[in-house]
């Protein structure tokens, strides 16, 4: 063989070894705009599912995880997935400025527990809150993560509604957040997460509430004292994907997608409850102080202000999530 030819076979062999290389481009590849930072188990729920959807599906569905709101804030984010620019995210309350009925995954004062929660997210209320956001705003949900109960974080100990007045407390940009608040005697002021630490360092809101793993993720006992235990809202979040890129996905790979979900879903609900188990004492050797408060006399200051908030039809629906709990 002539040494032109030699080269030459060389360099085919070379494009070949080279093409065989190249890893081909996924059919769709996702982004996840998520408020957590990455201690959190929502997070690293999603990063397991990013993870097993890949190989699953042999790398035509990819997904990359972005933390600490980095694309977007959580009501931005749901406005850039309806326009396609994004397509996931976490998200529950703040679709109530959307269809009003998601409130109620997040109303303050309404569900006592975690078994109340389970029993509303199984019932037909459920069932409809469920498919009027695929509906009306175009999100499909997938599932849930529990949140836990929400807690009031401060500077100062809070037992009773007549200790709030005149608190500027940050709020989630959530219209029963902002009445439930008011109501107590506080001054609620909507923000975003990623806003919230900075607010709180430089006095520009005194308190903030979330529940335990949040409180924990965001590092706010670096800048709030005590926890006050008032559990006014059981709350939980939906992990979602825009319903139009859903249906883009061929049988097949919805079929392996779903399948996936459902693992995410189990994986997050493991961390969580792995989590809850230290997180109380972890809060309190990083210097918080957790304080017992007067539940009852939280809920009835705030309950009729709530109820009268909502239009009537929700209002039937309000009632109706009482008979649940029956």
């Amino acid at each position: 063989m002539s040494l032109l030819k030699r080269l030459g076979l060389l360099l085919t062999l070379s494009l070949v070894l080279v093409q065989c290389g190249k890893k081909s481009e996924p059919e769709f590849h996702l982004r996840a705009s998520l408020l957590v930072n990455e201690s959190h188990t929502w997070f690293q729920a999603f990063e397991y599912f990013s993870e097993i959807l890949e190989e699953r599906t042999n790398g035509r569905i990819v997904l990359d995880n972005y933390h600490s709101e980095q694309l977007a804030k959580e009501s931005e984010a749901i406005r850039m997935i309806r326009a396609g620019v994004i397509d996931m995210t976490t998200t529950g309350s703040p679709l109530s400025n959307w269809v009003e009925i998601l409130t109620f995954c997040e109303l303050p004062f309404l569900l006592r527990d975690s078994t109340d929660m389970r029993v509303l997210i199984n019932s037909d209320i459920g069932k409809r809150m469920e498919q009027e956001m695929i509906d009306k705003i175009g999100l499909r949900p997938l599932g849930q993560f529990p949140g836990g109960p929400r807690h009031l974080t401060s500077n100062r100990p809070i037992k009773h509604p007549d200790d709030l007045k005149g608190l500027i407390v940050r709020v989630p940009n959530v219209p029963s957040f902002v009445t439930a608040w008011e109501a107590l005697g506080a001054k609620p002021t909507p923000m975003a997460f990623s806003e919230v630490f900075t607010s709180l360092q430089q006095g520009t809101v005194e308190a903030q509430e979330n529940g335990f793993a949040i409180i924990k993720a965001g590092g706010f006992f670096e800048v709030q004292k005590y926890v006050n235990q008032t559990a006014h809202v059981v709350s939980w979040t939906y992990p979602v994907i825009g319903e139009e890129k859903f249906q883009m996905f061929p049988e097949d790979l919805r079929k392996i997608f779903l399948q996936a979900v459902e693992d995410m879903v189990k994986h997050e609900h493991k961390l969580f409850l792995k989590d809850q188990e230290k997180i109380k004492s972890d809060l309190e050797e990083a210097g918080m102080t957790l304080v017992e408060v007067d539940k009852d006399a939280f809920g009835e200051a705030a309950r009729e202000s709530i109820f009268n908030s909502l239009s009537p039809e929700m209002q039937k629906v309000y009632n109706d999530i009482l008979k649940l709990r029956e």
